[in-house]
């Protein structure tokens, strides 16, 4: 986990919309990810989710609209100690009425209170019925709280409480952790920068059953995209076939073969301003594709043709506008840095991220890596870790010796 995630002071603001329900699931993933988290529970959210249960799992006592001004516990003047000892607030589920208020600048209660006392990163999660979130009200109580500095998290679409389908439903656990640790990130240097990453293998298919391919499950170009995307980028992941990814926050374009990643990497290079190739490309096809399953029959040999695929890396260096940054991988066996230098200047790339698949904690399908980043100035170092750690690394120290202008 990079330093900037640890033991962060996190308010959770639970509001009475009924997925408050998920209250204790999001407080529980606050405290694995390692938080000390606060919560205030409005009173209409205690119809939804109980208190104890809530204080229960945060091992403390839960704050409510009764601490506010009581003679038990007003004397702490919660509204102010709270929002000055939080690292960032979370309003999950964030109701409508509750937006209103933050937009109107109402203080009445507890939470509207630490609202506008608070002076950490505030991010709100609205989730309610779908004709309630495209009210014009609504929309334009949302435009006045982005406006204020509030950042808030586009609602999930799919079955609503009330039987609706649509547009309201309060994000994944996981994605509200990461709507959280994107405002918490300390390096904006992505904001709004454009961000093309590729990941995973592609597959050439022989028959329709069979292909030649590579067992990348994306892990690194995955953590990559999301590194950048904490930075503040805008996104865009091209993704060859691998089990399911957590994605949010990514436009994520699904390709196969070779051909349709290079297809959509060079639609969309223009626009980027910067481009990872981390994808674990094959290099080569079949010359001949079977329309019928080959069957073994009494054969005993079976010989495949087999012709280059198109090299996308040296497409987009051949391509790259002034300004534009341009990233390489290269997955190696021998000579490690030497193939790494002669593909850096081959495909004209700024940087390449070199790393040596047969060592016991790199290459593919683990959670760790082990690399070394190579610039126009030679070898930066080796960084090592969980893929994470090594994504978050090697931004840090590509931002550092090529910023964008």
């Amino acid at each position: 986990m990079p330093a900037w995630k640890s033991r962060r002071k996190v308010l959770l603001g639970i509001t009475g919309g009924i997925s408050a329900y998920k209250g204790p699931d999001l407080l529980r993933a606050l405290m694995k990810a390692g938080c000390e988290v606060e919560v205030v529970l409005t009173e209409e959210a205690e119809h939804f989710v109980s208190p104890l249960v809530l204080s229960t799992l945060a091992g403390r006592r839960i704050w409510q609209q009764r601490d506010f001004l009581s003679g038990d516990r007003g004397w702490e003047i919660p509204h102010i100690t709270l929002a000055d000892w939080a690292d960032v607030v979370l309003i999950a589920p964030c109701t409508a009425e509750t937006m209103a208020n933050a937009a109107a600048g109402r203080g009445k209660d507890l939470l509207g209170s630490l609202l506008l006392a608070a002076r950490s990163p505030v991010v709100l999660f609205p989730a309610m019925n779908v004709n309630m979130l495209a009210h014009p009200a609504t929309a334009r109580n949302r435009e006045i709280l982005h406006e204020m500095g509030y950042i808030l998290a586009e609602p999930d679409t799919g079955s609503l409480a009330c039987g609706y389908e649509g547009k309201g439903r309060l994000p994944s656990v996981e994605a509200i952790l990461d709507e959280m640790w994107r405002a918490l990130c300390p390096d904006r240097r992505l904001e709004g920068r454009n961000v093309l990453v590729t990941a995973g293998p592609t597959r050439e298919f022989i028959d329709p059953v069979r292909f030649i391919g590579n067992p990348s499950t994306g892990k690194m170009g995955w953590a990559m995209a999301r590194s950048a995307w904490y930075r503040g980028a805008s996104v865009t992941l091209v993704l060859g076939p691998v089990p399911p990814l957590d994605v949010h926050g990514f436009t994520v374009i699904p390709v196969v073969s070779a051909e349709e990643m290079k297809d959509e990497v060079l639609s969309r290079a223009e626009s980027m301003d910067v481009i990872v190739k981390s994808a674990a490309v094959g290099d080569f096809r079949s010359a001949s594709f079977s329309r019928d399953k080959i069957k073994r029959g009494d054969r005993e040999e079976l010989q495949i043709d087999l012709v280059q695929n198109p090299d996308i890396a040296s497409l987009l260096g051949e391509r790259k506008r002034p300004g534009q940054i341009l990233i390489g991988f290269a997955a190696e066996s021998s000579d490690l840095l030497e193939n790494a230098v002669a593909k850096m200047k081959k495909k004209n790339l700024d940087f390449i991220v070199a790393n040596d698949i047969t060592a016991p904690d790199s290459g593919f399908a683990g959670d760790t890596n082990r690399v070394k980043i190579l610039g126009k100035e030679g070898v930066s170092g080796e960084i090592s870790g969980t893929k994470e750690d090594v994504a978050e690394d090697l931004w840090g120290r590509i931002l550092d010796e090529a910023p964008l202008s």
